[in-house]
């Protein structure tokens, strides 16, 4: 089996470095952090991190695979192409439980907490994997290019010998991308209308509060589909474009910008998370003040008052810990 490397799969390796660090630092952030990891919310961002983290180490490097012309069985690589959309397909269901968990936040303040338990909770986010895994995995039961295949030669793993693109264009583009964009382009609208009014109406301090950390929440999320909408698009107009357009044919170079564009969305979501969501941003800080941070202090720290220099940033992050923990409603 011969692989040829090329400079566009050096690229995406660098991407699922950055995809596998940035994601598992958000989900350890969350994880370790008590008050995040009793929130509902904070579970479909694991989710949605986790989904990324696997673009990084499993989606990108079949990818890569996929695209160096190995020889391999028409199913072998059909199943790794299989993999790139199911995990695709989990970031978009996992954002579409992030909208209508902020929607339902909004809509049922003071009953929120005893309808969205943790455990119902898991429950969509194993529905989300499980759509996902239906929807990426469909190929495999006969919509594909099998028939056109078998009556060629080629042995060659490349995603559109062995994709359909009439699957590409009807089910993953039209049914699972833009419906789901669409459908969450309208909660995040009425989420966004139902803060205003409510913001307009209260003149309590503590609704007043409650409502502008929503809306602070719901914009982080609303870039996060954004930016996820302007990497994905590029790569699915132009399979539409291929299908549709019969003499059209996508230019090689604007086809690999948009293979890239796609995998760096995974790569540019945790600084997203870490950037606007305040609580990830102060845990990823206490963790790496506390495993990546040289660990060889000043000389001045070993005197009488070492103790005491050394229990500010144990104080610091016991402090964020229960500022997390006390302010679990102003998420």
């Amino acid at each position: 089996m011969s692989l040829k490397v090329s400079p566009q799969d050096a690229l995406e390796v660098l991407i699922a470095v950055a995809c596998c660090l940035g994601n598992l630092l958000v989900i350890w952030a969350v994880w370790t952090c008590g008050g995040m990891r009793r929130q509902p919310t904070f579970r479909f961002i694991v989710s949605l991190a986790a989904a990324d983290f696997l673009v990084g180490a499993v989606a990108t490097p079949l990818q890569v695979l996929a695209d160096s012309r190995v020889q391999m069985s028409f199913y072998g690589c059909l199943t790794l192409c299989c993999v790139v959309i199911f995990l695709t397909q989990v970031s978009v269901f996992s954002q579409l439980a992030l909208a209508f968990d902020r929607f339902l936040r909004v809509i049922i303040p003071l009953r929120y907490k005893t309808r969205i338990t943790l455990h119902r909770c898991w429950w969509v986010v194993a529905a989300c994997w499980l759509m996902a895994a239906t929807v990426g995995f469909t190929p495999l039961m006969g919509w594909n290019n099998h028939t056109s295949m078998s009556q060629s030669n080629r042995s060659e793993c490349q995603f559109l010998n062995v994709m359909s693109m009439s699957f590409l264009v009807y089910f993953s583009l039209y049914t699972c991308f833009l419906l789901p964009m669409l459908i969450m382009t309208i909660v995040y609208c009425c989420i966004f209308i139902l803060i205003q009014r409510q913001l307009r109406s209260t003149s309590t301090v503590v609704s007043h509060s409650y409502y502008h950390k929503e809306r602070n929440l719901a914009r982080s999320l609303v870039l996060v589909l954004v930016l996820f909408a302007v990497c994905w698009l590029p790569i699915q107009l132009m399979n539409m474009a291929t299908f549709y357009g019969t003499k059209f044919t996508v230019p090689r170079p604007a086809l690999y910008v948009g293979i890239l564009l796609s995998q760096a969305n995974s790569a540019i979501n945790p600084v997203l998370y870490a950037l606007k969501i305040q609580h990830i941003r102060a845990a990823s800080k206490t963790i790496w003040r506390r495993f990546f941070r040289c660990k060889d202090e000043p000389q001045s720290s070993q005197t009488s008052g070492s103790d005491n220099s050394s229990n500010p940033r144990k104080t610091r992050d016991e402090n964020y810990t229960k500022s997390v923990e006390t302010t679990e409603q102003g998420l």
